[in-house]
């Protein structure tokens, strides 16, 4: 059996948005489901627009996807030689001729067609003149003037295109460097490649690449083209539907299981299910369970399933993964058993990281200034002996847990004949500067008898003044 071997081959000229980090995972579960290799290939061809720090970044998101590759990065600008030799492989098989004709002209001849209402393709004005190999002079594919390509994709069924379709295609530029359709084919052959799945919009590629094959007598991979990725709108995918560069969703707290799990389910599904743990992905991923029709990116789905495994995740790797966040706002040199403490009373209330790092301020900083509107409300001089009481009970507890902060709240509540919420509230700003935060049985817990007992007479103070 022809051992499974798959690419990922993004161009260096932007960020890795997630339409490229799906057809990543595709290729990259496809690869783990088999035994296979995957491989990383960066197409730098293109010298104006190609930049190092898109090389780094999008090799830095993979990593932190988890989508390790097995072999590379190779770099298509260090094997120029390798299709230099291609290409003169092809010129004497009679399947290649050079072409001088001016790019001015050939435009020119575009544009007549347009003009004409016809598809602009080159007519083969060089084709059979014989020209060999000379400055200004580029390498085109003499590609047949007959037939059909067809081929049967993995995902797509049979496809076919009619050959007098397809000009005679550019291989080698002027200036020596190889065009998309002929350096991918020959980086294909060269590393044995043995499934290319990549999005639809490749399909008007295929044919041409597959005449490429034929001609080098290189054994055809198998083709598979996943469905595109859409907005709500069921537009092209954009910013303006949600979607970000990948390490954007990083920097917005989401787990990289989340948007592996998210992106394995746009497209793929194994039955009802939409929860997978990432040994289940490779496990049950296949082609034959890919769809034919483009998926729509929803930002709020992607939330609700950030917030799940936030939830799942246990608390010492939640506390750890939270610290950079953390660093952003100014919060380091924690205890690792404290944070841990902090994220158990928080993790069921956020849907990011960052939101979580957000919630968990009030317990590393003082909670002042306190949210105006909470503190209207609640720090009033109606509330000062209530909080009077609360220390006094709290200075006495034996414990600060659960069972005991409890019924020292409703002991409390009896005697000052108040509701427990009148007796809670004023108590949960003080502590959080907030009207909303975790059981306020929790937060005393976590913060401790002496910074609770601090924080009351903070909000003593601040009643007295006002």
């Amino acid at each position: 059996m022809v051992q499974v071997r798959t690419r990922f081959s993004p161009s260096p000229t932007g960020a890795l948005h997630l339409g490229g980090a799906h057809t990543a995972l595709f290729n990259w579960l496809f690869s783990r489901h088999h035994g296979g290799v995957f491989i990383l290939r960066i197409e730098d061809t293109d010298k104006e627009r190609s930049q190092e720090k898109f090389v780094v970044e999008i090799q830095e998101s993979l990593q932190w996807l988890g989508l390790f590759w097995d072999e590379g990065p190779y770099r298509q600008s260090a094997r120029l030689s390798i299709y230099r030799e291609f290409a003169r492989r092809l010129y004497e098989a009679g399947a290649a001729y050079y072409c001088e004709c001016e790019p001015e002209d050939l435009e020119a001849r575009r544009q007549a067609a347009l003009a004409r209402g016809e598809k602009p393709r080159y007519e083969g004005r060089c084709r059979e003149r014989g020209l060999g190999p000379a400055p200004h002079r580029a390498l085109r594919f003499k590609t047949p003037q007959t037939g059909m390509t067809v081929w049967q994709d993995a995902i797509k069924g049979v496809i076919a295109f009619d050959n007098q379709e397809l000009d005679d295609l550019v291989l080698l530029r002027v200036d020596g460097l190889p065009t998309y359709n002929f350096a991918v084919v020959v980086d294909d052959i060269t590393m044995n490649i043995s499934h290319i799945i990549r999005g639809e919009d490749h399909i008007p590629n295929t044919p041409r690449q597959i005449l490429i094959y034929e001609a080098l007598g290189s054994p055809l991979p198998v083709f598979a083209h996943m469905p595109l990725m859409l907005g709500k709108d069921r537009g092209k995918l954009s910013k303006r539907h949600g979607a970000l560069p990948v390490l954007a969703y990083r920097e917005q707290g989401f787990l990289p299981h989340t948007i592996n799990n998210y992106l394995a389910r746009l497209g793929w599904s194994h039955g009802d299910q939409e929860l997978f743990t990432a040994e289940e992905l490779i496990r049950y991923f296949s082609l034959d369970q890919v769809g034919k029709s483009p998926s729509v990116f929803d930002q709020e789905k992607l939330l609700w399933m950030n917030s799940h495994y936030l939830k799942e995740m246990p608390c010492p790797d939640l506390a750890r993964i939270l610290v950079p966040y953390l660093a952003q706002i100014g919060i380091d040199s924690i205890a690792p058993d404290y944070l841990t403490q902090v994220v158990a009373t928080l993790r069921t209330r956020v849907k990011t990281l960052v939101e979580l790092a957000t919630a968990a301020r009030f317990y590393f900083v003082d909670p002042r200034p306190y949210e105006a509107k909470a503190a209207e409300k609640f720090l009033t001089p109606r509330a000062a002996p209530l909080l009077r009481e609360v220390m006094r009970a709290l200075a006495a507890a034996p414990d600060l847990s659960e069972a005991t902060l409890s019924r020292m709240l409703q002991e409390l509540a009896a005697q000052t004949g108040e509701k427990l919420v009148n007796l809670a509230q004023p108590v949960r700003v003080a502590l959080t500067g907030r009207t909303a935060s975790p059981s306020l049985t929790e937060v005393i817990a976590v913060l401790g008898k002496n910074e609770v007992l601090q924080r009351i007479e903070n909000a003593l103070h601040f009643i007295e003044k006002n």
